[in-house]
């Protein structure tokens, strides 16, 4: 029979790759594969989803700024209505002979995005007045271990009665005011007087013997005579470090959000003028000079006529 005749269909011996060992194997692949369940990874959400999220979240906070500026504006409205704001701090009982100086109120006066960098800077100087406090416990004990160290005590008292109410005029009400109003030469009032405070602290901290501060230096002394004492008298130091370490800090993050405000040194100097100009005293010294100029003036014309 010809190559013609044959058959090209019929069986030729060609390897079956599921015959013998390596079939098995791969007949044993194939069924896992074929049986085992598919595993999906976990992807992220999708985009679509996470947009929501986001537009979510700012709308939440919108609202709750419209709520919090909606209050703010009735509690205006309720003080106005009572006859205008009264002065709350410092907070002192109804019968005492001295009232409030100030009106003090973060959550009314202050934009709500600047309300917790002046609640910080608010407890940062009632740290400070407890500080300069404690400090004056410190140089007692010192005193009473050392009869030397009266004048450290005595010092000590003056700068609690000084340094406390000085500050919260000094830089912590101009902070204030300057958040409240968007002032620019009350930043700077701020700054000017807020290195000053730190320069200081960093004396307290160091604590020279006969300054009236606990610093390093005072209780390394100290704890050389009395343990207890010295020990006392280094936990205040390490306040003073702290307030010194916060303080800076503070002053960072002040300075940082005072440059996102607009404001500038060409504002601050505007706001001087403006504010020296509309003050009453200024405005009376001022039109007495331009009388006495002009009759001095027509005096002498007068003069030479004659």
């Amino acid at each position: 029979m010809s190559n013609l005749d044959s058959n090209p269909f019929a069986d030729q011996d060609i390897n079956n790759p599921f015959q013998g060992p390596a079939g098995v194997a791969a007949r044993t692949a194939a069924s896992t594969f074929n049986t085992q369940p598919a595993i999906m990874k976990a992807t992220e959400d999708p985009p679509a989803y996470s947009q929501a999220n986001e537009l979510l979240k700012r709308q939440e906070e919108l609202e709750r700024k419209a709520a919090e500026l909606d209050r703010r504006e009735r509690e205006m409205q309720s003080l106005s209505a009572s006859g205008g704001r009264r002065n709350n701090w410092p907070p002192l009982p109804e019968k005492f002979p001295v009232g409030p100086c100030f009106y003090h109120d973060i959550t009314v006066d202050i934009p709500v995005e600047f309300q917790k960098t002046v609640k910080i800077m608010y407890y940062l100087w009632m740290i400070h007045a407890g500080t300069l406090f404690a400090n004056v416990i410190g140089c007692l004990a010192w005193f009473c271990v050392s009869y030397s160290r009266g004048g450290d005590f005595g010092l000590s008292i003056l700068w609690f009665l000084m340094f406390t109410p000085c500050s919260f005029v000094c830089w912590y009400r101009p902070l204030y005011g300057a958040f409240r109003s968007d002032s620019s030469f009350r930043f700077f009032i701020f700054f000017f007087v807020y290195v000053c405070q730190v320069g200081v602290y960093v004396l307290q901290t160091i604590g020279f013997p006969g300054w009236g501060t606990s610093g390093w230096i005072s209780a390394l002394t100290c704890l050389n005579t009395n343990i207890p004492v010295g020990i006392l008298m280094i936990l205040i130091a390490a306040l003073f470090t702290s307030l010194a370490v916060m303080s800076l800090f503070m002053f960072k993050k002040v300075h940082a959000m005072y440059r996102t405000t607009g404001a500038s040194f060409e504002k601050a100097q505007q706001e001087f003028a403006t504010g020296v100009m509309s003050n009453k005293n200024v405005q009376t010294a001022a039109a007495k000079a331009a009388s006495q100029a002009a009759s001095q003036a027509a005096q002498e014309t007068f003069r030479e006529q004659v």
